[in-house]
């Protein structure tokens, strides 16, 4: 009999791309039960839905009261999204592993019947949104505990880069690996050329205040008909996309378009020619962030300017794949992009081609592959 899999997060999963990515691995060792919000991934077993108005944070007054007094063991189990499901995840038998991805899933990963957890920390889950006051003063602390208390249990961690797994190394005593959000390698792509009288920027992601979008656009104004910037933006709660379209409207060279799906971004962006992201680092996990455009842009064969980050700086280096900028402001922009010329551009495209495979998914997948095979190897 096949091993069976249980894999558990909070998140729309069909629309998740690490979280699929996942199970496409997980899929190949065993039968795979998964457990998140929206219909189910393609290839599952069976899928326990998380209705979508079933929070998995608490948010009764008296589940906001345990927060605030700090009651985390109280706590757990008792969000709108775990007890919808809780009963099915109890009842739907033994599996070989259980996969929890975040911490907010290890309580559910742990009621279930499994031998092993492996956790997943996609990032570091302290300070995942700790910008908000009232997250980082009620949620936040109950991050914390659920790392204490779950992590020194689990038999394997994970997380996206190398600096947030050490960070879990280091903070909780643990062995961990790192698994990036890499996106699959697109070997049917390759550099476009690059107009010597248009220099096409572009960004992709959500309409956050965080992500210095609105910068993006003043530093595209001030540097001429030499640049345009265009913008693939989901919004989000809390978000500003109305007032970046209203500030687009007024240049004639910036372009508001809608969200791309996950799987078709790099050839929608493969038009363009520098890939630009600028990311104030205010917690932990922006600090060491290495996020998905990175990768999206590598696959898209576009070079890249980026603000400074550990991550980031190392690996725009290794790679040779474009500029770190001085800070996160339009000034830096602008200073960073004015005297670019076609030809830096150029290969900064090429090596972003170079690098495609090797800044892929496969690397990753392989990983994870031997992790679960040594997670299933004795059971």
């Amino acid at each position: 009999m096949r091993p069976r899999i249980l894999c558990v997060s909070f998140s729309p999963i069909h629309a998740d791309s690490r979280v699929l990515r996942q199970i496409d691995v997980l899929r190949q060792h065993g039968e795979v039960t998964t457990v998140g919000y929206g219909p189910a991934p393609e290839g599952v077993a069976r899928h326990i839905q998380v209705p979508d108005d079933a929070s998995s944070l608490p948010q009764t007054p008296p589940g906001v009261a345990r927060l605030a007094l700090r009651r985390h063991d109280a706590v757990e189990l008792t969000s709108p999204g775990e007890k919808a499901v809780l009963k099915d995840v109890v009842a739907s038998g033994h599996y070989d592993l259980v996969v929890a991805n975040d911490a907010r899933a290890l309580p559910l990963a742990f009621a279930a019947d499994g031998d092993k957890v492996y956790a997943d920390m996609h990032e570091w889950a302290a300070e995942e949104r700790a910008t908000i006051f009232v997250w980082r003063v009620l949620v936040g602390p109950y991050m914390e505990h659920l790392c204490r208390t779950y992590l020194p249990r689990t038999a394997a961690v994970t997380s996206v880069s190398a600096g947030l797994s050490g960070l879990y190394a280091e903070r909780y005593d643990l062995t961990t690996e790192t698994i990036r959000n890499s996106a699959d390698f697109r070997g049917d792509l390759a550099p476009t050329p690059v107009d010597p009288d248009r220099i096409r920027l572009v960004h992709s992601g959500t309409a956050d205040p965080e992500r210095n979008i609105v910068e993006l656009i003043d530093a595209t104004e001030r540097l001429g008909d030499r640049f345009s910037l265009d913008l693939y933006l989901l919004e989000v709660p809390g978000g500003h996309l109305a007032q970046i379209k209203a500030k687009a409207a007024n240049s004639p060279r910036v372009t508001v378009h809608d969200p791309v799906p996950p799987a078709t971004l790099p050839t929608v962006l493969n038009q363009y020619d520098l890939g630009v992201f600028l990311y104030p680092l205010r917690t932990l996990s922006h600090l060491y962030h290495l996020p998905n455009k990175f990768f999206d842009f590598v696959q898209a064969r576009l070079g890249m300017v980026f603000s400074p980050a550990p991550e980031i700086d190392a690996h725009m280096a290794k790679y040779q794949l474009g500029i770190i900028t001085r800070d996160t402001s339009a000034d830096a922009l602008v200073e960073a992009l004015r005297d670019l010329t076609v030809e830096d551009v150029a290969g900064f495209k090429r090596a972003a081609d170079r690098s495609a495979r090797e800044l892929s998914s496969e690397p990753d997948r392989a990983a994870q592959d031997a992790l679960i095979g040594r997670l299933l190897a004795d059971r």
